[in-house]
């Protein structure tokens, strides 16, 4: 059972799903993009994007709410409708942007998320100090976000684009970290152990999809700022 699964294979098996459900989401994006799906879909609901944010938060929700309650497979399928939603919302971003820049963006973010990754296995340092500046990063992300939506700020774009990074790299050393927390709280319960792995791959998911999000905004606005 889970309960002798060593550390290094818990841990293992966690940045899997994590890997799986970003397969998921970049070949569905990489799909509705090339075949013209998502150019369709915005043109018949164009309130997709609004319904499908909502969604993702939804999914979320229910996630963290019911995840002692609900069975390992009701977690894994809303995992994957999770990263699902999200490769509709990122087929945008392949509509916009060139393929082979993102594959090298996606390369980008997997050597910073691995590094920082990691460093949160292997420090003995404890990340858990990290807390209170991830989440006043936060904060700072969603009114900065806010002050952008009604002005165009480009120097703070560039400071909320680095910001965000740093947040999203701390948060995966931090989240890293945590996996060996859950698996020594939940050494003695192999079902809630395995729950416990695919929300610690979720976090993992996000803090990447994050960190490669804030790498695209960045060279987004260099090669605007480069076209002007």
């Amino acid at each position: 059972g889970l309960a002798s699964e060593p550390l290094n294979v818990y841990t293992a098996k966690t940045f899997g799903w994590m890997f799986l459900g970003l397969m998921v989401t970049f070949a569905l994006a990489w799909y509705m993009a090339a075949s013209g799906l998502v150019i369709r879909l915005l043109m018949t609901t164009p309130s997709i994007l609004m319904i499908l944010l909502v969604a993702e938060i939804a999914v979320v929700l229910v996630f963290s709410a019911r995840l002692h309650k609900q069975s390992v497979n009701v977690s894994r399928g809303l995992f994957f409708i999770y990263s699902i939603l999200n490769g509709v919302v990122f087929s945008l971003y392949f509509v916009a942007f060139d393929v082979v820049a993102l594959i090298l963006v996606f390369g980008l973010t997997a050597l910073f998320f691995g590094g920082f990754a990691l460093y949160g296995r292997f420090t003995h340092t404890d990340l858990s100090r990290l807390r209170p500046l991830i989440f006043g990063g936060l904060i700072f992300l969603v009114i900065s976000g806010l002050v952008l939506m009604l002005f165009d700020i480009s120097a703070l774009d560039r400071l909320v684009c680095m910001v965000g990074l740093v947040i999203f790299l701390c948060a995966t050393a931090y989240d890293t970290q945590k996996l060996q927390q859950m698996y020594a709280y939940y050494a003695g319960d192999p079902e809630l152990a395995e729950k416990a792995s695919i929300y610690g791959a979720l976090t993992l998911y996000l803090d990447f999809i994050n960190i490669f999000l804030y790498v695209v905004r960045l060279l987004g606005m260099n090669s605007r700022s480069r076209n002007n």
